[in-house]
């Protein structure tokens, strides 16, 4: 089964009154997800924006998403057990005693 498996590389804040993210990204780190199309270098890459702020008021985050194979853990079957029934007589079902409303 395929997944996707993500890459941090770098994280952003927005910048003040605009409506813009800047971020900030190691070049070595943008390297090692380059892939040629057409003789062209290039890197695709996520920008999400974080549930809250990091320690440094940063409140975007960047990465790479990258298929990978995960093993399939298939869910375990359950096995039904069943308890023997208790077999009751017919003076067990219908002596109902005193219990009764009317």
């Amino acid at each position: 089964m395929k997944t996707f498996v993500k890459n941090y590389i770098g994280k952003g804040k927005q910048v003040a009154g605009l409506n813009i993210a800047k971020i900030t990204c190691k070049l070595e780190d943008l390297q090692k997800f380059a892939y040629q199309y057409d003789g062209t270098e290039y890197v695709t890459f996520e920008v999400a924006k974080m549930k809250s702020p990091d320690s440094f008021g940063r409140d975007y985050t960047v990465y790479v998403s990258q298929k990978e194979e995960a093993e399939v853990n298939e869910p375990k079957q359950k096995v039904k057990t069943t308890k023997p029934r208790k077999k009751l007589n017919r003076a067990e079902v219908f002596d109902a005693g005193d219990d009764l409303p009317f």
